[in-house]
């Protein structure tokens, strides 16, 4: 099917409903960038600042040396970008590239309540992301660390099992990938998880004697 950009469209979707998809696209070449040691089963083409070619021998795999990505325009049907784009720097050319190499994709992003639990996010990643469905926007603001993170990617991942849209985003998207960025400091109010701690061992014990 030909897209137009009339009928560009960004919205949540699941990564087990691109995964029926991509299974069906046989002929499909599709990149995954960014992707480390996880790359996306259908993938015919990587893409990582690491040399992995060892790792991923039966796959094409490209070197990112640069900022751009060393590929024609529109190159694939389908490009993946899982938990990148919260560290990529500058978040406008990144994107402007993923809309370059191809006509659609699927990003996986952290919530900002991931992205405020995690020990590793809090110098690894640099913006926070949310998904405004009214207008079918993705939402960039630079990150604000509102709690002391309390929990290991391992525990992480096992609790996005249960609890996983309050955990990731997952976008499919057409032609464009629809964006704003705004700034929130002003709303930015830090929460003392030990203020919290007491609060909460405060009601037990009250609950206790009561």
């Amino acid at each position: 099917m030909n897209i137009t950009l009339d009928n560009k469209l960004i919205k949540r979707t699941s990564k087990s409903h691109i995964k029926s998809i991509l299974s069906e696209k046989t002929n499909w070449k599709i990149l995954d960038i960014g992707c480390g040691y996880s790359a996306n089963e259908f993938a015919t083409t990587i893409c990582d600042v690491q040399d992995l070619s060892e790792f991923y021998k039966e796959k094409n795999f490209v070197k990112l040396e640069n900022k751009s990505l060393p590929f024609k325009d529109n190159e694939f049907d389908f490009v993946i970008a899982s938990h990148v784009l919260e560290h990529v720097e500058d978040f406008k050319f990144f994107i402007k590239e993923l809309e370059r190499v191809s006509n659609k994709g699927y990003i996986e992003l952290p919530t900002k309540l991931e992205d405020n639990l995690v020990f590793e996010n809090k110098k690894d990643h640099l913006w926070h992301m949310d998904f405004n469905d009214v207008d079918s926007k993705l939402i960039i603001s630079d990150k604000l660390q509102f709690v002391e993170p309390i929990l290991t990617v391992s525990t992480a991942h096992k609790l996005r099992k249960n609890f996983k849209s309050s955990f990731i985003i997952e976008l499919y998207w057409e032609n464009k990938i629809d964006y704003d960025y705004k700034n929130d400091e002003e709303s930015y109010e830090k929460l003392s998880l030990l203020t919290l701690f007491k609060k909460f061992f405060s009601k037990k014990i009250r609950s206790i004697f009561s």
